[in-house]
């Protein structure tokens, strides 16, 4: 469904609703080439009306977009802005931007708030226990691309800014263009979704985010329980090293 920003004095502000919304443009929405209009889907009607809200649409209408790859329709949002259009423009994005992603001109103060929004779009977080050590809990966190020079960005900025190094992989299929996969095991997971989710009630996913919160509990039992080893209490430390 088309909407209409009509505010042509709006001034692009950083905050932290802002980087997440751009976060979710990034994987999650559209450009369109005409130089004004931009959409979101999601098939998560809570993730589209927080997209909404964070970037204060308050009289665009969310509708309903048929899916190319299952004929589903999904909620879905479009409006115009002009001038944002061109902002954006500036700090990396494009029309068609699923491959030709680079570098984006993120601030450092808000890009866990805009990698929180990447996440959201096209990131995951997976938790099992690994038999082969004692039943040890493991997780992972995931971010995935289909730009190898984008996924490569945030691997480095992220080790610039947390010193966390995670690992990448190419997950290819025989009839399509491959995908880049960003991974960070327990250890490196935890320090990155400290940051991300740095305070209470902020925007985000919160099926995503309620999951996250599950793993990291199961874990906290897993560490307390291992912290009793042969009668000795042993530091977190000894655990982690």
């Amino acid at each position: 469904m088309r909407g209409n920003q009509k505010n042509k004095n709006y001034k692009i502000k950083w905050n932290p609703e802002f980087a997440y919304a751009t976060g979710l443009l990034t994987t999650d929405g559209n450009l369109s080439k005409d130089g004004r209009h931009f959409e979101f889907t999601s098939k998560d009607i809570q993730l589209v009306r927080t997209f909404k809200r964070c970037m204060n649409l308050n009289g665009v209408k969310i509708g309903t977009k048929t899916s190319g790859f299952d004929d589903k329709k999904y909620p879905h949002i479009q409006f115009s802005n002009v001038k944002l259009y061109k902002e954006l423009l500036k700090i990396g994005l494009m029309p068609n931007k699923s491959k030709r992603l680079k570098e984006l001109k993120i601030p450092n103060e808000y890009f866990f708030d805009f990698l929180r929004g990447h996440f959201d779009g096209d990131g995951s977080c997976y938790s099992y226990w690994d038999k082969r050590w004692n039943s040890s809990f493991m997780f992972y966190t995931k971010f995935t691309s289909a730009s190898k020079q984008h996924i490569l960005w945030i691997k480095s900025k992220l080790k610039n800014l947390l010193r966390i190094k995670g690992s990448l992989d190419s997950l290819r299929h025989p009839e399509k263009a491959p995908l880049y996969q960003l991974k960070y095991a327990k250890k490196e997971s935890k320090i990155l979704i400290s940051k991300m989710y740095y305070k209470k009630n902020l925007s985000c996913l919160k099926r995503k985010h309620k999951k996250i919160k599950t793993i990291l509990e199961i874990d906290n039992k897993e560490v307390n329980r291992t912290l009793k080893l042969n009668g000795r209490v042993m530091e977190s430390a000894d655990i982690y090293a």
